[in-house]
């Protein structure tokens, strides 16, 4: 995965491709599982290539929830709010994580580090609440020990 824009790559893909507007969400997709998000100069390429403008690309980039504008850290946070993470304290430990890495719920730091998250659910129920990090898993967490996990 490259986070920066490479237009050969992102060309090499285009190559299987009709040009018809249908075509947008898999050349989205395939998009950003090369670059890891979806950059300007990307969506700028893709329009053209649909024949579209960029503001329908970035539309329908916007709406579905698997896609990103913006790049993801090297470090992915991510909190579990499903309903047994929830009661056992969820959002206290989001909260602990939101303080130590200085980001709110869905943003990336500056420096391409860290990128904090939720999900409704990471099926680790009997361990909640959890906390994943990358892909390693954090159970029974609490404000206390999320702290520790990034030495604050």
């Amino acid at each position: 995965m490259h986070t920066e824009f490479r237009e050969e790559a992102l060309r090499g893909i285009l190559v299987f491709y009709e040009g018809k507007r249908r075509e947008l969400i898999p050349i989205l997709q395939e998009t950003q599982g090369i670059y890891g998000w979806l950059p300007e100069a990307a969506i700028e390429l893709i329009a053209g290539f649909l024949h579209i403008s960029k503001g329908q690309v970035y539309s329908v980039a916007s709406f579905y929830n698997q896609f990103r504008l913006m790049p993801l850290g090297r470090n992915m946070v991510t909190v579990c709010r499903g309903t047994a993470c929830h009661i056992r304290g969820a959002p206290q430990v989001l909260d602990e994580i939101s303080k130590a890495l200085n980001l709110k719920e869905g943003e990336t730091s500056p420096d391409l580090e860290y990128t904090l998250e939720s999900v409704a659910c990471l099926g680790c129920c009997a361990l909640a609440p959890v906390v994943k990090i990358n892909h390693r898993i954090y159970g029974e967490m609490t404000p206390e020990k999320a702290a520790k996990l990034f030495n604050t």
